[in-house]
Parts: C-alpha cells; sequence; structure tokens
C-alpha cells in the first residue's frame, strides 16, 4: 500500500493544473520555448477515446453526470460496455446518443455480447448511430482451432448483419486467445479465418503484452487489422491494469507504429485504480499529452 500512496502523490502533484485535455495540446502547439525537436501528436490527443467500462460504477449510478466529468478530462470518443442496465447504463440508445452529442463526444462503438438477443443489440446500436458494434469476448468456450473457425464463421455472418445496418463488426481480445493449439495460436486462427472487409479487430495492447507477445509484431503480420485498440498499460506482476508508465506497455513504440495497425480510434481503458478512475485518466492524459512522436 505504501507504493500506491507514493504514487498517488506523485500523480496528484502532476495532475494540478491539468484539467483539460485541450489546453495539454494547445500549450504544447503556441510555446514559442519549446526547444524540443519533436512536439505531441496533436492528432492523437484531440480524438483519444475512453471505454466507459473504465467509469463502470459511476455509469451506474449517474450517466449523465459522469459523462460531464468524462466530457471535461477532454475525451472526444465514446465507447460503451453492457452492464446489468443494459448496454446504455439505464438510458436508451437514442438518449445515450444525445447525451454524448451534448458534451461534444461521439458514441463510436459499444462493447456487447453475440447471443439470443443479437438482432435487439444491433437495432439498438444503430438507433445510437454507433460505427462499431464489438463482440468483447468469445461467444463459445473451447480452446481448439475447431471452435476459433467455427468463431470465425460465426463472425463473418455477424459482420454481414452489421453491414445492413451501415455497422462495423469487431471482436475484442483478452489473454486467452494467445494460447496454442495444433501448433497454432488461436487469436492467428481467428484473423486467418475472419473476412477483414466484415470483421474489424479491436486490439486490446494490454492483454496482447500479458500473454507474452508484442502488438507491433500483430501489426507487421496482419497489417491494417486493427482500425480500434484498446490502450491499456498492464502491471505485469499482478496481471492487471495500470497507470500509463506503471507497467509494461510500451506506449511511444504503440503510437509509433499506430498507421502501420490501421488503427483509426484509440480507446484508453483501466480497470484498475491507484485511487479512482477521474484521477488515472487525468494521469494518462497528461502522460500522453507529453509523449513526442
Amino acid at each position: 500500500m505504501e507504493t500506491r500512496r507514493n504514487f498517488i502523490k506523485r500523480t496528484t502533484a502532476a495532475a494540478i493544473g491539468s484539467v483539460l485535455l485541450p489546453a495539454f495540446v494547445d500549450a504544447a502547439a503556441k510555446d514559442p520555448n519549446n526547444k524540443s525537436e519533436t512536439t505531441p501528436s496533436t492528432d492523437l490527443l484531440e480524438n483519444i477515446g475512453v471505454q466507459l467500462y473504465t467509469f463502470r460504477t459511476e455509469m451506474l449510478a449517474n450517466p449523465h453526470n459522469t459523462l460531464k466529468q468524462i466530457a471535461s478530462l477532454g475525451f472526444k470518443e465514446i465507447e460503451s460496455a453492457g452492464s446489468n442496465k443494459g448496454n446504455y447504463y439505464g438510458l436508451t440508445p437514442k438518449e445515450m446518443k444525445q447525451a454524448c452529442g451534448d458534451l461534444g463526444m461521439t458514441l463510436r462503438s459499444g462493447h456487447v455480447h453475440l447471443n439470443a438477443q443479437w438482432e435487439q443489440t444491433m437495432a439498438q446500436a444503430a438507433e445510437a448511430g454507433q460505427e462499431y458494434l464489438i463482440c468483447s469476448s468469445m461467444p463459445t468456450h473451447g480452446q481448439t482451432t475447431d471452435n476459433y473457425k467455427a468463431v470465425a464463421e460465426r463472425f463473418n455472418k455477424a459482420g454481414e448483419d452489421c453491414k445492413k445496418l451501415n455497422i462495423k463488426f469487431g471482436y475484442h481480445n483478452h489473454d486467452s486467445e494467445f494460447a496454442r493449439a495444433d501448433g497454432k495460436v488461436l487469436y492467428d486462427v481467428l484473423l486467418n479465418h475472419t473476412d477483414p472487409s466484415l470483421v474489424h479487430m479491436e486490439l486490446d495492447l494490454g492483454w496482447v503484452i500479458a500473454s507474452g507477445n508484442d502488438p507491433v509484431d500483430y501489426f507487421k503480420r496482419f497489417n491494417g487489422r486493427f482500425p480500434l485498440w484498446h490502450l491499456k498499460d498492464m502491471n505485469m506482476e499482478k496481471r492487471e491494469s495500470t497507470e500509463f508508465g506503471n507497467g509494461g506497455l510500451n506506449i511511444l513504440k504503440m503510437l509509433q507504429n499506430k498507421e502501420l495497425s490501421g488503427a483509426k480510434y484509440i480507446f484508453v481503458e483501466q480497470e484498475d485504480y491507484a485511487v479512482n478512475p477521474f484521477e488515472s485518466m487525468k494521469h494518462n492524459l497528461k502522460y500522453l499529452s507529453e509523449i513526442k512522436l
């Protein structure tokens, strides 16, 4: 606990005076005394997103107020997640879209399950105006190549269903997909048997490194297959998410290879915090604002 207390003191002090993300960007861009050879990536910072599972407790308690606080941090892109109040934390799809829009944010994506309610899930996503609908976990269990090939067929069909509604279907990984069966990495089986035009992969960078793999290796071998990211640092010893710079993810290296991956939208996600999600996100955004690409 002492380590966490020390961390809190450092991050709190660093976050003072840095409430809004655009302020970080503008200061770096406009400071005439900035002599560094490189500057922060303003495109990245201005369009950075967040996965609302980061604020899951707060969203369930008061979605409108929580979204206001998220907007005040500077986030522009939102990805929702399923909850015991539905896919929009008790709001209707239209209410969720309106709430985000009123705050200058876009409800870009949403995590859902590919299950018996799939038709309703797609209809709600279309009503919410989402661009992406992401299956958040494997719809059937079984660490075999046959299961992953069967899931790939199911994903291709889901992609066809979504395309009819002008929605892009995708899949979000954890670490179990990087297990091997029949001499093959199961995630590779999934990638090799899904249609890139129908199944858009959201790569969770934290879970990739937790599995002992390098996301850049996947960027190179499956160039352009990852239009969505979960940018997540991981405490490798505890195998849990942590604030940027405190884990095993080389964030600078990831961002330098963003184009290779095909990334269009980057969602910050963190499930475990030193204090609370708002303080962690302030730290993470400040960390990103200071990266020199």
